[in-house]
């Protein structure tokens, strides 16, 4: 079964991890839908300019098996401040589907928000300070309940994977990265 994903960015999302997420999740065969919080074109952390494929007050009416923010700055604030997103977020942990961070994601936009409670959960180091339950701050990859979160642009191929275990279970998971070569012990 195709499962629906939603991958918000904008002007300063971290692009390794957009593309990374957007990538990974493509391979597994996930319909993912890249929605912008700003104009159709974004300008990411690095320069590199990424395409929407909509705007994400567009995606208001649709329900998403998994909603993944990359980070990046000034990318996180700008995914925090719109109120489309928060409404989706919102939406979506209260339904309890899969909602996943990465980097200053968790901390910049699901802590301020309340969707982090008291789960365990790790960013970027750079953010640590602003989560509500630090016991899992120095791990790479963390599943706590529907919530995945991850550390940074290092982790994101990791992370990405993760989240293709948590939709379509590891042995699917296994059959997608074999091809990537990544790490031994990613899974």
């Amino acid at each position: 079964m195709q499962k629906e994903v939603l991958v918000p960015i904008a002007d300063g999302t971290e692009e390794l991890e957009a593309v990374t997420l957007i990538d990974v999740l493509r391979r597994a065969g996930a319909r993912v839908t890249v929605a912008s919080v700003g104009g159709m074109q974004v300008t990411a952390s690095r320069g590199v300019k990424l395409v929407a494929d909509c705007l994400i007050r567009d995606c208001l009416r649709m329900r998403y098996d998994l909603v993944a923010l990359p980070g990046g700055m000034p990318g996180a604030e700008h995914l925090r401040d719109d109120p489309p997103l928060r409404e989706i977020l919102a939406r979506q942990a209260r339904e309890e589907r899969w909602l996943a961070a990465i980097c200053a994601a968790p901390a910049v936009v699901l802590a301020p928000h309340g969707l982090l409670g008291e789960r365990r959960a790790t960013c970027h180091p750079a953010f640590v300070d602003q989560l509500p339950n630090r016991s899992a701050a120095d791990e790479r990859v963390v599943v706590d309940g529907h919530l995945v979160t991850s550390r940074g642009p290092g982790t994101a191929l990791e992370f990405a994977l993760r989240l293709v275990v948590m939709l379509y279970g590891r042995e699917y998971a296994e059959s997608v990265a074999l091809p990537l070569v990544p790490a031994p012990g990613t899974l």
